[in-house]
C-alpha cells in the first residue's frame, strides 16, 4: 500500500533535525553532520536524537514494555484516523545494531495501528541518549522556535504529555503559552478526520475548529466545516450558528417544484383528446417544446388507441404481423 497522504506534519518530528548526513569518506570516529534543515529553520540540534522515516518492518516492540494488552477496537479507530490524516505523532526508537533494526522506546500503540493501516514507513525519533529529561527539554525548546500548524502543535503537545511525562503547567511555562491555550490546542485532536484535513490545509482556522468542537455530533461538525469553506463564514458567525443550534439540524429538505399552471386552451385540448381516445391524455408545454402523453392499460387498449389515432398505420402493422 502506498504511504499515507502528506502535508499534515509529524508532530515532534517537525521540531527535531532529520537523520544526520554521513560522509562515507570521513573516518568512522568523525561526528555526523546535522542536516541543512537545522540551520535553515533555526532549530537547535537535539543531542542524542534525530528524526527519520523508518520501514515499519525494521521496528520491533520493546520486550520490556509493561503494557501487554491493547484494545483492538481502539487500535482500529486509530488505524482509521492514520489512513485519513497520517501519523501525526512519531514513535521513539533506538537503533539495535548494524543490521539496520530499531527497537521501540515509546509509541507501540501508534506502531501497531500504523501496521493495521498498511503503512510502509513511519516517522520516528531515533534516540541514542538514555537521558529522557535532556531529550524532552530540547524538544520543548524547539517547539518555541518552529512555526507549526495548529494540528502539528497539538500533536507535539500530546506526545510530550504522553511519552515524556510533561504536564500542562510545564509546557505552558516552557513555550510561553497559557495553560488554557495548551488545553484548547490539544482538543483539536478530537476533531473528525475530515475536519482535521481542512484545518491542516488552512481552509478553516483554529478559531473555526474550536467553535466546531462545542458540537457533540461529528457529522454536524463536518457539515458546518463544509459551510465555512463554501460560504466563507467568520469565526463569530460559526459561534452564533452553534449557539442557536442551527448546526445540529440536518440539511433542509428540498421543496418540491411548484407545478406550472396549465393554460386553459391546453386543458380544453387535453379533455377533447381524452374523450376521443377514451383514455386519459395530458398535454404539457415547456419553454422549448411540448409533449402529449396518452395512457393505456393493456396491449389491446394500446392497439385500440393506435387504431383510432392512425387507422392506416394500424392496418399496415397487422399485415406485417400476418406475413
Amino acid at each position: 500500500m502506498s504511504q499515507q497522504r502528506r502535508g499534515l506534519g509529524k508532530g515532534l518530528g517537525a521540531l527535531i533535525p532529520t537523520a544526520p548526513i554521513i560522509d562515507p569518506e570521513a573516518p568512522a570516529s568523525a561526528p555526523s553532520v546535522p542536516s541543512a534543515r537545522t540551520a535553515d529553520s533555526g532549530l537547535k540540534p537535539v543531542e542524542g536524537a534525530y528524526f527519520q522515516e523508518i520501514p515499519i518492518t525494521a521496528i520491533s516492540p520493546n520486550p520490556r514494555q509493561p503494557r501487554d494488552v491493547f484494545d483492538d477496537e481502539r487500535l482500529e479507530e486509530l488505524a482509521s484516523s492514520i489512513k485519513e490524516v497520517g501519523l501525526l505523532q512519531p514513535v521513539v526508537v533506538r537503533a539495535t545494531g548494524a543490521d539496520g533494526g530499531f527497537e521501540l522506546i515509546m509509541g507501540e500503540r501508534r506502531w501497531r495501528a500504523s501496521k493495521l493501516a498498511g503503512l510502509d514507513r513511519v516517522p520516528a525519533i531515533v534516540r541514542s541518549t538514555q537521558d529522557d529529561e535532556m531529550l524532552r527539554e530540547a524538544l520543548i525548546e524547539n517547539l518555541q522556535r518552529e512555526q507549526l500548524n495548529a494540528l502539528e502543535e497539538a500533536a507535539a503537545y500530546r506526545q510530550l504529555l504522553d511519552d515524556f511525562g510533561a504536564t500542562h503547567e510545564v509546557l505552558a511555562k516552557k513555550v510561553g503559552r497559557s495553560r488554557s491555550h495548551i488545553t484548547n490546542t490539544l482538543r483539536l485532536l478530537n476533531l473528525p478526520s475530515n475536519v482535521q484535513l481542512r484545518l491542516a490545509a488552512g481552509t478553516i482556522s483554529a478559531g473555526h475548529a474550536r467553535a466546531l468542537l462545542t458540537l457533540d455530533d461529528p457529522a454536524a461538525m463536518d457539515r458546518l466545516a463544509s459551510r465555512i469553506v463554501a460560504e466563507g463564514l467568520s469565526v463569530r458567525t460559526v459561534e452564533e450558528i452553534v449557539a442557536l443550534g442551527e448546526a445540529t439540524a440536518g440539511p433542509a429538505p428540498r421543496k418540491p417544484r411548484a407545478k406550472q399552471p396549465v393554460a386553459p386552451a391546453l386543458r380544453t385540448l387535453a379533455d377533447r383528446l381524452s374523450d376521443h381516445f377514451e383514455t386519459r391524455v395530458k398535454v404539457d408545454l415547456g419553454r422549448r417544446k411540448g409533449r402529449i402523453v396518452v395512457e393505456f392499460s393493456t396491449i389491446d387498449d394500446l392497439e385500440r388507441i393506435i387504431d383510432t389515432m392512425a387507422p392506416e398505420a394500424a392496418n399496415a402493422m397487422r399485415d406485417l404481423s400476418d406475413e
